[in-house]
Order: C-alpha cells, then structure tokens, then sequence
C-alpha cells in the first residue's frame, strides 16, 4: 500500500500543475529510494532563505494556478446561462 499512495501523492495533478509531494516538499522525487536521504523534518530548521523563498514562490505559483483553473470551471459552468434582472412590479 505504501507505493501506491507514493505514486498517487507524485502524479502531477490536473488543477495545480505539481505534485502533492511537490506542494508539500518543494520537490519531485523520481523513485521511492530518493526519499531514503530526505532529513527529518521536523529536525530541519531552514537556514537558507533561498529555500524558504522558493517554496514561496511555489505556493504563490499553485494558488494563482487553482484561481484559474477555478475560473475557468466557472466559466464553463455559467456557459448557457442568461442573467435575468427582475425589477419591482415583474410578473414573474
């Protein structure tokens, strides 16, 4: 069960265009034994900043990305709709 929930959190999701590995790590590992010498990470203090600004980066990268893939859900939902705009005193 373990590979397969490793092969589902690297496939590169549609809305986002990254992996949830890659949302939650800033990386895409290749195989498994790539993860063998990741450090802990809750014993990982992150003292480049150069680290902490690409994850930045990242997040701002899938946020703008899931806004439109989101619009354009919303744009295609709204496809055949017509506003209609009643006032007082419309029979209805």
């Amino acid at each position: 069960m373990p590979n397969v929930e490793f092969v589902y959190n690297k496939v590169v999701h549609n809305t986002t265009n990254c992996s949830t590995f890659e949302i939650v790590y800033g990386f895409n590992p290749l195989t498994s034994l790539d993860l063998l010498s990741m450090p802990n990470i809750s014993a990982c203090k992150h003292k480049d900043a150069h680290k902490v600004d690409c994850v930045k980066k990242l997040y701002e990268r899938v946020k703008a990305q899931i806004e439109k893939k989101n619009e354009s859900y919303l744009m295609q939902a709204n496809k055949g709709r017509k506003k209609i705009v009643f006032e007082p005193c419309d029979w209805v």
